[in-house]
């Protein structure tokens, strides 16, 4: 605390002029400093309340990124199924369709082997027809 000199009428007026005007001083400076204080503190608060807002959108965003994974992951899943099923088919189809050549093929080839069996004995009753010709023609040139 300040203390001032007396004189006769008192304290002495340019010492406590002076020290009002210190005190004037401090106190506009504090001012000064609370408004800017102030200012900063409104500052900070629009900042923070930007930085709710883009929590908030990135939460969202967030969220609708895993939904759409999660619906691209089930789509995937599923076209894989489907995909696997789509090949089972096929795949039973296409053992279907070589069972059923496999099966024309050995009837075929049952069929061939009928015709040559028959040729053969149609060959051997002709080739055999022959040689009897051929031994009765002995038996005309002979007297």
């Amino acid at each position: 605390m300040e203390r001032f000199s007396t004189s006769l009428t008192g304290y002495r007026k340019d010492e406590v002029n002076k020290f009002v005007a210190d005190c004037v001083k401090q106190v506009e400076s504090m001012l000064d400093s609370l408004k800017a204080k102030d200012l900063e503190i409104e500052k900070l608060k629009n900042d923070l309340e930007k930085y709710k807002t883009l929590e908030e959108t990135l939460n969202k965003a967030i969220l609708m990124a895993e939904d759409t994974a999660s619906g691209m992951r089930r789509m995937a899943s599923d076209e894989g199924a489907r995909i696997i099923n789509e090949a089972k088919k096929n795949a039973s189809r296409i053992v279907n369709e070589a069972l059923m050549e496999a099966e024309n093929t050995q009837n075929e080839t049952a069929q061939l082997k009928r015709n040559i069996i028959t040729f053969k004995r149609r060959l051997r009753t002709i080739l055999e027809s022959q040689l009897d010709l051929v031994d009765d023609i002995d038996h005309i040139n002979m007297p």
